[in-house]
């Protein structure tokens, strides 16, 4: 697989680019007060907004649908895109997964990575565009992600990576905010049409998948403070041995 602890050097040392804008992004939830309609697409945006909370944005617990939803898995080699200050990686850790956590802003990093020596669990953590440099096929038992921003103009590819990082007989958990009557609030400045929906990667799924949940639920875990989103999408797939 590609060399990520180096990309993360790179991306760490030299000045942040907004080569790929929007081709990857940690959760998509914003905190920031209505009258802000932009949210973080870049590394430095994403830097400074976590800046911007000298302590932590998130509430240091894992998001409730990885506890409801995979709980029961066997541990094994599992990648959480869009880490952000770690609480999912370091909650799989502690059930013995072998973890790789990738974000763009080396500030939420370097928050997790004290989170995971404050909890005794040793995670990967990679600054860096997984979809820029995907690790190839079947390389991981469980990947997940929860509130990606990804382009639904680049769907094709950025899906194909994503499916294809799970390895046989490996989850898939693909989780994103619900806009529906019940949540009728979505991220100030970004249409939930142009990115892709649960329901895109539904359509991605080919025969060589075991669809296990698709549904909209309320959440189980606090939103982030000043979030309206109250009701999650939980996709959760399995690839076929």
């Amino acid at each position: 697989m590609p060399d990520y602890r180096q990309t993360a050097t790179i991306v760490h040392q030299a000045p942040l680019r907004n080569s790929r804008v929007g081709a990857f992004a940690t959760l998509c939830v914003v905190t920031t007060p209505p009258q802000h309609h932009t949210p973080p697409s870049t590394p430095a945006e994403w830097d400074e907004r976590y800046l911007s909370a000298p302590d932590r944005i998130w509430s240091g617990e894992p998001n409730g649908s990885l506890v409801d939803e995979i709980s029961g898995l066997p541990p094994g080699r599992a990648l959480d895109l869009g880490c952000g200050e770690g609480a999912d990686a370091i909650w799989l850790a502690r059930r013995g997964w072998q973890v790789t956590g990738i974000d763009m802003s080396q500030v939420a990093l370097d928050r997790a990575a004290a989170a995971a020596r404050g909890a005794g669990v040793d995670v990967e953590w990679v600054c860096g565009d997984f979809f820029g440099n995907p690790p190839g096929r079947d390389t991981y038992d469980l990947v997940t992600a929860h509130y990606l921003a990804l382009p639904k103009a680049q769907a094709d590819t950025t899906l194909a990576a994503l499916l294809d990082a799970v390895a046989p007989g490996g989850t898939l958990l693909f989780v994103a905010h619900a806009v529906s009557d019940g949540d009728p609030a979505h991220t100030p400045g970004r249409d939930p049409a142009a990115y892709v929906q649960p329901d895109d990667v539904v359509a991605h799924l080919g025969q060589g998948w075991e669809l296990i949940v698709h549904e909209t639920r309320k959440r189980t875990s606090p939103a982030a403070a000043q979030s309206m989103h109250t009701h999650d999408v939980i996709l959760r797939a399995a690839r076929k041995d």
